[in-house]
């Protein structure tokens, strides 16, 4: 979750664009709602490949990469073997993989254990210091605080669709929030998961996250960080480790987003297709999870919007990243700039980790449907926006829905 601190003087929304001093930013940094980069703590492997392409670790420890992949990964000037003893931690400018169609994230078995999974955390970043003072198209009063709730274990019970998303940054693993949503290409058999783009791209001054993996119900009992740390790996990963054979978010975010302020964030959104670690017996993600959300690009404007539903796994404090919340608002209006789209925004006390986490309201149809995603929030938390889901965000769907659809 990027964040935006508000001024003294805030009347609504706007562009951040005073920078922090050094001091001022680690003092940030320790309270930061990481709404737009999402966590850190190591870091790891590279993103992307074929829909079943991956990559596996032998027994001596070694990555053994398929040879369609191989073959890819030379097409972008990247050795093999260099790459198995490590140059996939390599986050030079010039060689990570930034354009639309450079996404590769081979899969390597076992990576993502207990120990990584829980280790993850809300992004480490510089944060801008906003001022909000200047309404720049339409928006409204800064919502109330919202306290988030605890939602009850077990979380497949409750909410089968929510999951979190895992990947590797320069500066570490890092977490973000998503949702198993509905494939009109493949009807009850859905591999698809929706997410934030900063929580797969780093945006205008970087490219693809690198070992993007998706947990549904991750620790779906709601152990505390303490019983966790004894957990296995089926314990936190009941329904299995999704790795994201492909991802795409909105050119825009490529283009624009940046990991302070709201650079890019009413197009900060992306679709992650995804492929089991494991075998699944040949079901779908849908089918393991029994659920699937559909996305409603038809949304009512704002002001028509009764109820939202924010679901995520806020990682920054007071929150510790491990348990699953929620907050219901009514939404109001925030306008970064008056070209952009006019995003989402609710009253909630979520943190960094949230991010990319589906808003759940009533679709067009009549039934809940995922209508935005977290995207961004003031360093001292208190509330959240997401992008209002249009044409742009559309393509960006049917796009990775066509991709596969014969497959």
């Amino acid at each position: 979750m990027r964040s935006i601190r508000p001024s003294s003087t805030t009347r609504g929304g706007g562009r951040a664009r005073r920078r922090n001093s050094p001091v001022l930013a680690a003092i940030a940094l320790s309270s930061a709602l990481a709404l737009t980069a999402t966590a850190c703590d190591s870091g790891d492997t590279a993103a992307g490949g074929e829909a079943s392409a991956s990559a596996t670790a032998s027994d001596d420890g070694k990555l053994r990469i398929p040879d369609d992949i191989r073959d890819r990964l030379r097409e972008h000037g990247i050795d093999i073997d260099k790459w198995k003893n490590g140059a996939w931690k390599n986050w030079d400018r010039d060689d990570w993989l930034r354009e639309a169609h450079e996404y590769v994230n081979p899969i390597i078995e076992g990576l993502w254990n207990p120990d990584r999974m829980r280790e993850a955390e809300e992004p480490d970043q510089g944060v801008a210091e906003s001022d909000l003072s200047g309404d720049q198209g339409v928006t409204d009063p800064t919502p109330k605080p919202v306290r988030a709730q605890a939602v009850p274990p077990s979380y497949h019970a409750a909410l089968p669709t929510a999951g979190k998303v895992f990947f590797d940054s320069p500066k570490g693993s890092a977490v973000c929030s998503a949702t198993v949503v509905k494939d009109p290409a493949h009807p009850g058999k859905s591999n698809l998961v929706w997410t934030a783009g900063h929580c797969v791209h780093a945006g205008k001054k970087g490219g693809w996250y690198r070992n993007i993996a998706f947990v549904p119900s991750y620790n779906d009992d709601g152990q505390s960080v303490q019983e966790l740390e004894n957990a296995t790996r089926e314990d936190v990963a009941p329904y299995g480790v999704w790795w994201g054979d492909w991802a795409q978010t909105s050119d825009q975010w490529i283009e624009q987003g940046g990991s302070t302020g709201g650079d890019g964030a009413p197009y900060d959104f992306a679709v992650i297709h995804v492929t089991p670690e494991k075998g699944s017996g040949g079901k779908s993600l849908e089918e393991t999870v029994g659920s699937a959300l559909p996305v409603d690009f038809n949304a009512p404007a704002v002001p028509q919007v009764e109820s939202v539903t924010a679901i995520g796994y806020p990682a920054a404090p007071p929150y510790d990243g491990q348990k699953l919340y929620r907050c219901q608002d009514r939404p109001g209006r925030l306008s970064l700039a008056a070209s952009d789209p006019t995003m989402y925004r609710i009253g909630c006390t979520m943190t960094g980790g949230s991010s990319g986490g589906g808003w759940v309201a009533t679709g067009s149809d009549g039934k809940p449907a995922l209508v935005s995603n977290t995207s961004i929030g003031p360093v001292t938390s208190g509330w959240l926006a997401g992008p209002r889901l249009g044409d742009a965000a559309k393509g960006v769907f049917d796009s990775v829905s066509e991709k596969f659809a014969g497959r």
